[in-house]
């Protein structure tokens, strides 16, 4: 009989995949082309929208096999609620059972299940103790990483390195049985049941062939030892009580990968950061002030750093960002940034960024730029008070603005130009001069959860070929429309509620197009439509609450 190839099944809540836009279907992908990279053989996961999945399924788990199968069980609150998902992961361990085999089951946790977490609970779930016991991939902080992040393609290649021992350790097996049998069943022993490998401090330290083990059981007896050392650290102190007076000169020492902690103080200079280091500031951060006049006050241009709370201040002289980041990934975290000529934060170059819980406002432009296929997720930060647009995204831009407010600018909240594109989920824009939102020219959003109110003028405005796709925002109490698609502007506003504005809910003229369904467009001061004859949407009227 002819030895059937390695395959896994991806076991997943279908809504989950359609939520997330397709993304746990690229992860199989991606995770498919990684286990090939590692085993150098082809090594197919099906999922059930594969026509090949029933037959395949059937196949694998009912009939004698050969070669290991494996189950991706990607777990979700939505998972241990589907019937289909729960008779997959029971037939697939009674599977198990039967191969005398613990290390088939890959579990993936992606978004945190309260019957996972609280002891009760899981105790009263076979499957929930069955997934707690084992170790699994932990996907909850990766989930809105892009697919090329480091970290992302870090924790696929440990996965796919596990599922090659697994696959190795089945040959040894099945090399072990055919020995034994040409010594005659006498001599045979009942082959041990293969147990997960544990990865020693060798392999963690190296990163290479390591079992997999970026999460950890929820049953674990102890925790696993750390190799993590403190980093080297330099005391830069103006009073000349630390190692360096200026930061410059304790970046010049420093090695990569060395901690520079900054005292308060008042610090006039310029800061390139070249290798990768970490910039912290020791006390208030309103106490620790950097300024530079003609000249970025950070400039980044190394593969990752990180910069905590220090307040930032970039005070004229000439065309210059408050922190310009070039590449890599920069983490900003807990900052106070100003900047007096060009915008306090820039973002291009491929570089992809995290800011976190900063204060970037009243600036003499916009906030954050970002541009040249920049990318970046921004998380919690306040940005206000800035001359033009909090956040402008252009020319192939393309970052995850997340829980930020932005608000009380003198232009629009949100500006999406020439082909930029984005995601912005459960943000709260408001109080600008200009529209919440603003997209023209090829720029392509898409907004989730948003509460977009107390504009100026109107809340969403989409003109000259924007485009954007909005669902379940709440936009309201903006002093024009609510939304309005004007000059060939075309937009997708799906589930969204659009009320007490002071002009119409929903704008449409000039050409302009879109597709308006199940929205709640009631109690807005003119109406919930104008739309214009030469403008042609597709309003599924009956759909809408007007």
């Amino acid at each position: 009989m002819k030895e059937k190839n390695p395959v896994a099944f991806m076991s997943y809540f279908r809504f989950d995949d359609q939520h997330d836009e397709g993304r746990l279907s690229e992860f199989r992908e991606r995770l498919s082309e990684e286990v090939r990279m590692q085993t150098g053989e082809d090594f197919p996961i099906f999922q059930d929208r594969n026509i090949e999945w029933g037959q395949n399924w059937k196949e694998r788990i009912e009939g004698a096999l050969k070669e290991v199968t494996f189950l991706i069980p990607i777990i979700t609150p939505g998972f241990f609620k589907s019937p289909a998902c729960r008779g997959e992961l029971e037939k697939f361990i009674r599977y198990e059972k039967k191969l005398e085999r613990n290390d088939l089951i890959l579990s993936v946790y992606y978004v945190g299940c309260p019957l996972l977490n609280e002891e009760e609970k899981r105790n009263k779930d076979e499957l929930a103790k069955v997934i707690a016991s084992r170790q699994y991939a932990d996907w909850r902080e990766l989930r809105f990483e892009p697919f090329t992040s480091p970290q992302v393609g870090k924790t696929l290649a440990q996965l796919a390195i596990q599922i090659r021992k697994a696959i190795e350790r089945q040959a040894g097996e099945r090399a072990k049985k055919k020995l034994e049998a040409e010594k005659g069943p006498e001599k045979a022993a009942r082959p041990a049941r293969p147990r997960q490998e544990k990865t020693s401090e060798a392999e963690l330290k190296s990163g290479q062939d390591s079992a997999f083990d970026p999460g950890i059981s929820l049953e674990a007896a102890s925790p696993r030892p750390s190799a993590k050392t403190e980093p080297p650290t330099h005391v830069v102190d103006p009073w000349h009580r630390g190692d360096f007076v200026s930061i410059s000169q304790a970046i010049q020492t420093a090695q990569p990968g060395d901690r520079i902690i900054v005292r308060p103080g008042l610090y006039e200079e310029g800061l390139i950061m070249d290798k990768p280091l970490e910039i912290i500031g020791e006390g208030e951060c309103s106490e620790i002030v950097i300024q530079a006049i003609g000249k970025e006050v950070i400039l980044f241009k190394t593969t990752m750093g990180r910069v905590s709370n220090l307040t930032l201040k970039q005070i004229g002289g000439g065309n210059y960002f408050g922190i310009d980041i070039t590449q890599g990934r920069l983490e900003l975290e807990g900052c106070d940034i100003t900047s007096q000529s060009l915008a306090g934060v820039a973002i291009h170059g491929g570089a992809d960024p995290r800011l976190r819980r900063n204060r970037i406002h009243d600036g003499k432009q916009g906030a954050v730029f970002v541009y040249d296929n920049g990318q970046g997720t921004l998380e919690d930060n306040e940005i206000f008070g800035n001359a033009r647009s909090g956040v402008i995204i252009k020319a192939g831009g393309n970052p995850t603005l997340r829980r930020n407010r932005i608000h009380d600018g003198k232009s629009s909240g949100v500006y999406v130009i020439d082909n930029g594109q984005g995601t912005l989920e459960d943000n709260e824009i408001f109080g600008n001069a200009l529209a919440g939102v603003a997209i023209t020219t090829g720029g392509n959003p898409t907004l989730r959860r948003n509460r977009i109110h107390d504009g100026k003028e109107g809340g969403v405005f989409v003109y000259e070929n924007g485009q954007g796709t909005l669902e379940d925002n709440e936009i309201f109490g903006n002093a024009l429309s609510g939304v309005k698609i004007s000059e060939g502007g075309n937009l997708i506003l799906r589930s969204n509620r659009i009320k007490n504005n002071g002009m119409v809910a929903v704008s449409i003229i000039k050409k302009s197009g879109g597709t308006i369904e199940d929205n709640d467009l009631r109690e807005n001061g003119k109406g919930a439509w104008s739309i214009s004859e030469d403008s042609q949407p597709l309003v599924k009227r009956a759909r809408n609450l007007e």
